[in-house]
């Protein structure tokens, strides 16, 4: 028996990507196989139905849990609110309670100065990060609650470190990281852990950041020092394995960083 075995787990952005080495390229479809690997039932959403169901597929069929492949764009204009809260909703009737939700999905203009950047680019950054994260979580603070459950937002540290070329995607995770620290404060009493990780992994958006704009990848990206970036499902994904537990309770309201081989820093 795993350990979440039973459980059921909300991961936004978890549609399957491939690298141009074959290997799994997304961080959402990575934190989807540890989930998966420990037993988790699992609910995908985002804007790409063929990665869902990609994703949904071979999980399934290496793993025997069971997910539900949900397609949500969050987009300036759109009833968000009401599209999150039926997705949600369609997750709690096929599964019952929700133990688990984690924010990852997230699009942006990367690579443009922000004297460039177009009220269309960083109306992209606001509401797939921002807006996504603030409604997944009204969504399922009645369940969380229920629960006892977890949140995991997803940061950056280009947000941390003001990368150039990322303002609207920096604004949008700093935004993110402020809205995790007051709902920890404001949830705790309810015994739901919220925390936020900051990520440096080798992921398709990455590997097309360095593609299409190399003097700005070579200027933001660095290599950790263990000297390669973190694994999608072994680091990234069992870090959030462990964050659902009752171990790290004590670290509500936490940043976390996560590179290549340096494990979890507060």
């Amino acid at each position: 028996m795993g350990f979440l075995q039973g459980k059921t787990a909300i991961i936004t952005g978890g549609g399957r990507s491939v690298l141009s080495n074959g290997k799994c390229g997304s961080i959402g479809y990575g934190i989807a196989t540890a989930y998966a690997k420990e037993g988790c039932n699992l609910v995908l959403t985002g804007r790409n139905m063929n990665k869902l169901e990609a994703a949904q597929e071979e999980l399934e069929r290496l793993y025997g849990i069971e997910v539900l492949p949900l397609q949500v764009d969050v987009t300036a204009g759109a009833d968000n609110e009401e599209n999150i809260f039926k997705a949600v909703m369609k997750a709690h009737e096929r599964f019952g309670n929700i133990q688990v939700l984690i924010n990852n999905a997230q699009a942006s203009a990367s690579g443009v100065p922000l004297e460039s950047h177009s009220t269309e680019q960083f109306d992209l950054a606001i509401y797939s990060g921002l807006y996504a994260a603030f409604y997944y979580m009204k969504a399922c603070y009645p369940f969380l609650t229920m629960s006892k459950g977890t949140v995991i937002n997803f940061a950056s540290g280009a947000g941390l470190f003001g990368n150039f070329g990322q303002c609207a995607y920096a604004a949008a995770k700093e935004g993110i990281r402020g809205l995790s620290r007051v709902a920890a404060t404001e949830w705790g009493k309810y015994g739901i852990n919220v925390n936020v990780i900051c990520p440096l992994a080798w992921t398709v958006q990455l590997e097309n950041f360095k593609r299409d704009f190399p003097e700005a990848f070579a200027a933001n990206v660095h290599m950790p020092p263990a000297g390669h970036y973190a694994d999608t499902e072994t680091e990234i994904g069992r870090a959030c394995v462990q964050l659902a537990g009752p171990d790290f309770k004590y670290m509500n309201g936490e940043t976390l960083t996560l590179e290549g081989g340096m494990g979890l820093r507060p």
